[in-house]
Order: structure tokens, then C-alpha cells, then sequence
């Protein structure tokens, strides 16, 4: 028998009848848990629950906010190898890319104990007579966050704390691929001494996201996932008057400058390119070599380092990644790669028809390495998302850029080459919201913001650090006056100066 999952609703894990999926492990492509899909009913019980909590939550100090999440943070530290488990059953992602997820969560909960810090306001003695004025940061309400299947656990620590912290209280639907170490983690926070109905988790489909973005009760939604998704997200959260931040899809290019060093090009290129599976926003899945000698270089020193990947079931450190996230999502991955050889690419690497010993039926799909793509296929015009690796050539690195900036994504790039002056220009011109130099995966810090441009995010505001403190709160100004005893002055009409 399956284990079933419900939904934390008011500090209590909450079952309910009515529809429910199953959870793969994709390893073993076996079904090992079910899911429970949330009614309209259930998200509404959810919402209920968090503004029901609001009032006292805001009110509380900050500093007693920041408390819980030092708390948090270290009950996520001591139970880092079980959520890993958790990810690694149902995402399949090996062990030490599973810690490395959990870590950059912990590093915003970290960011997110340093409220009392983050929410100062402003103040101003005297901008008239006896007149102060100051600003502070106030908490939305209700908020919520709607997160991919690819981290679990990392995505919704980007959220949940930073908004928490402020004092607003919050609504999660994690992916329903892969709920349990979400909602394991949202057991912690209650563990930590966080209120019941300031955190809540429902799972669902697009039944409960649709009343998530149409419900007054929300104020502001946060979402990461596909591009099509996202701009869906944005458009209905924005015709329903919320505040909304909806992250997108990417086709990260890496520039290969002839001056690079290419044995360390090749090795930034296969954790970028392979890890995870691909299945990253940041990942990078393409390659542009500047130049005939640095491609061919790049090509072979890639198809050698290829041979000793090694994939397989999360449980097995000595994987370098594992399966895709479904059946259905490794044959699309394949499908490009079809695509791709019948468009005139050359497949030098292929990773179909990967078996692994003893999971015969996992969802896996070996490194793939592509060479002479160019714009028009369809497989770089789409986001792979899998273990796939395309090089296409060029004469100049502002042909380079030209390729970059002509694509719909701007989410992530890098550059690899010894030349300043190279990189220089690079980073100030090329239209993509994070870069890397001599960087494969230049993902921000928690102090910084994570976030790319045109259709890779539907907003005004990144996620994470200091936008991310913007994104939940709203400045409120006051200007005071107390007027000296016994002084009465006559009716102003002029505006003040």
C-alpha cells in the first residue's frame, strides 16, 4: 500500500477525500506515494487559516520573528540528510546535489534571521517646523508561493522565510511531483515555535492554483516554472489586483573565448550542463565556441570527460546525476535530440537508450553532447531541460552576443576566457539578468537577488534578498506634527512646502 500525502493546514496535516496522483520515484519508475489534488474547498480552508493568524503574527516583534527562524535554520541543518532522502526519492537527484539544494536553502533562512536589520526604516527630524517624517516596511497579509518540481526544497525556502519574516503569513503549493520534503520542512517550521496558520500547505493542480491567483484574500504570489506558466501566473494574479514575481524558463548560453583554459572550461561545463540532470533553470545548454580551433578543442576534450559520467539512483554518491522527473518528460527530451540529428545537428554523445543496472525501469537519460547547432532548430530555440549539452560555432564574440541577446530568455550566461577587457564588456552589455565569468552557474547569493530578463521573469522584482524584502512588504511614509501648546494658526491653502 502507497503512502498517502495531504496538506498542512493550521498546524495540523490535514487529509481530505476526492482526487489524488501518484508519485513517482523515478529511479525505479515505480509508484511509491499518492498524493492528494486540493479542492477549491481545501485552498480556501488554507487561506482562512493564514489570515486568521495575521493579526498577531504582524503584531509580533520582529526580533521574536527572527527567533524562529534562527530556530528553523538549525532544525533544517540537523535533518538536511533526511529531507535530501526525501528529495532524492522523488525528484531523483543524487545525494550531494540534494545537500548542495538544502544548503542554498538555509543560506536565505539565514538571510531572512537578519529582519529586524532588513525592515529598518527611515527617518527624517524636522523636514518642517516640528515636523518628523519617516518611512517603514509593512507586511501584505496573506501570500503565497507556487513552486517547480526541480527544487523542492531550495525554491520555497526562497520564499516562505523572507515573507514570514516580515510578518506576513503564507500559503505554499509545492509541485505535486514532488511534495514531501516541502512538507516535512513546514512540520520544522512549527517545531521552530511558528504559530499555527502563519505557514500552510496544500497540494494541487491548476484547480488550486487558479483559486491561489483569483482569491481576494491573497496579496502577492510568488511563482518559478516554466515560461508559459509564469506569464499565465502574471497575467491572472495581475487581473486579480495581486502583487506578483513569475520566474520563467531559460536557455542558458556559455561563450568558449579562444584564450580560455578548456580543460577547466570542460570541467565548469559538465557540472553546469549535467548536473541535476539539467533539469535547472541555471543550467547552461548551450555552448558558443568563438572559432573553428576553440570548437573543435571544446568538442573533443568534452566527448572524452563525457565517458566517465556516471548516472544512477539518488542513493549512490558516486552518481554524478540521475533520471528525469517522468516518463513523459524523457521522452520529450529525446524527442529534441531526434529533432535536432533531422535538422543536420551531428550527435556525438548520445544518451538515449541509457539502462542502469537494476532499475531498468527508471526514467533515465544518459549526457548528450550536440555540435553544430544552429538557431533555426528546434532544439535550441526550446528549454530541454535534461541532460542535453549543444555547441554551435562562431566567428566573433559579437556574434556570440548577438545569438544571446536574440533569444527570447535572459536568464543566466557566462563567459570562459583570460581576457578582462573581454569579460568587461560582456557583463555590461549582454542583455541576460545574471552572468557568470569564468562562473558556469552564476546563481546570487542570498544577500543578493536571483532573477533574468525578458521572458525569463514577469515582474518588477527578483526573488530573494533585499528585492525579496521589497517584494512582501509595502513602505507606508508618515509625516507628524505636534503643534506647541496654546498656538493656534490660521486655515493654509497653498500646498505645504
Amino acid at each position: 500500500m502507497t503512502a498517502t500525502i495531504g496538506h498542512f493546514i493550521n498546524g495540523q496535516l490535514v487529509t481530505t477525500t476526492g482526487r489524488m496522483q501518484d508519485v513517482h520515484n523515478p529511479a525505479t519508475g515505480e509508484s511509491e506515494r499518492s498524493v492528494l489534488l486540493a479542492s477549491k474547498q481545501t485552498v480556501q480552508q488554507a487561506i482562512d487559516s493564514a489570515q486568521a493568524a495575521f493579526p498577531a503574527w504582524r503584531n509580533t516583534p520582529v526580533l521574536k520573528r527572527a527567533r524562529v527562524m534562527f530556530k528553523f535554520k538549525q532544525l533544517l541543518e540537523e535533518n538536511a540528510e533526511y529531507i535530501g532522502q526525501l528529495i532524492g526519492q522523488e525528484h531523483g537527484k543524487i545525494s550531494h546535489d540534494a545537500a548542495g539544494e538544502i544548503q542554498r536553502g538555509i543560506e536565505n533562512v539565514e538571510f531572512a534571521c537578519g529582519a529586524p536589520q532588513l525592515l529598518k526604516g527611515e527617518h527624517s527630524k524636522n523636514v518642517g517646523p516640528n515636523i518628523d517624517s519617516w518611512s517603514e516596511f509593512q507586511p501584505l497579509g496573506v501570500v503565497t508561493g507556487i513552486t517547480p518540481f526541480n527544487f523542492p526544497a531550495m525554491v520555497p525556502l526562497w520564499m516562505f522565510p523572507l515573507a514570514i519574516v516580515c510578518g506576513n503569513t503564507f500559503v505554499l503549493k509545492p509541485s505535486e511531483r514532488a511534495p514531501s520534503s516541502t512538507l516535512f520542512i513546514a512540520q520544522l517550521l512549527k517545531q521552530a515555535g511558528l504559530p499555527d496558520g502563519v505557514m500552510n500547505v496544500v497540494n494541487g493542480d491548476k484547480e488550486a492554483v487558479d483559486e491561489l491567483l483569483t482569491n481576494p484574500t491573497v496579496k502577492a504570489v510568488s511563482f518559478v516554472g516554466s515560461t508559459a506558466i509564469a506569464e499565465y501566473i502574471y497575467t491572472t494574479a495581475n487581473a486579480a489586483g495581486k502583487r506578483c514575481q513569475a520566474l520563467g524558463g531559460a536557455k542558458n548560453h556559455a561563450i568558449v573565448m579562444p584564450d580560455a583554459d578548456m580543460d577547466n572550461a570542460v570541467n565548469q561545463l559538465l557540472g553546469a550542463a549535467f548536473g541535476s540532470s539539467g533539469e535547472r533553470c541555471m543550467a547552461l545548454s548551450v555552448v558558443v565556441a568563438v572559432g573553428e580551433k576553440a570548437g573543435d578543442a571544446l568538442v573533443e576534450k568534452m566527448q572524452q570527460a563525457m565517458s566517465d559520467l556516471k548516472v544512477g539512483a539518488y542513493s549512490d554518491a558516486t552518481n554524478d546525476f540521475g533520471p528525469l522527473i517522468s516518463c513523459q518528460h524523457r521522452d520529450k527530451v529525446s524527442g529534441y535530440l531526434s529533432s535536432a540529428e533531422q535538422q543536420g545537428a551531428k550527435i556525438v554523445v548520445d544518451g538515449r537508450g541509457t539502462k542502469v543496472k537494476g532499475y531498468d525501469n527508471g526514467f533515465f537519460i544518459g549526457a548528450t553532447l550536440i555540435d553544430g547547432v544552429t538557431a533555426d532548430m528546434d532544439s535550441y530555440k526550446a528549454e530541454i531541460f535534461g541532460p542535453v549539452l549543444q555547441v554551435m560555432r562562431v566567428d566573433t564574440m559579437q556574434q556570440a552576443m548577438q545569438l544571446i541577446d536574440g533569444h527570447e530568455y535572459g536568464n543566466g550566461t557566462c563567459i570562459f576566457t583570460r581576457d578582462g577587457e573581454a569579460a568587461r564588456y560582456f557583463s555590461d552589455h549582454i542583455q541576460v539578468g545574471m552572468v557568470g565569468i569564468n562562473v558556469p552557474l552564476p546563481v546570487p547569493v542570498a544577500y543578493h537577488s536571483f532573477g533574468g530578463w525578458k521572458r525569463s521573469l514577469f515582474g518588477d522584482l527578483h526573488a530573494y534578498g533585499p528585492d525579496g524584502v521589497r517584494f512582501y512588504t509595502k513602505r507606508k511614509t508618515i509625516t507628524q506634527r505636534w503643534p506647541s501648546s496654546g498656538v493656534r494658526e490660521g486655515a493654509t491653502f497653498a500646498f505645504p512646502s
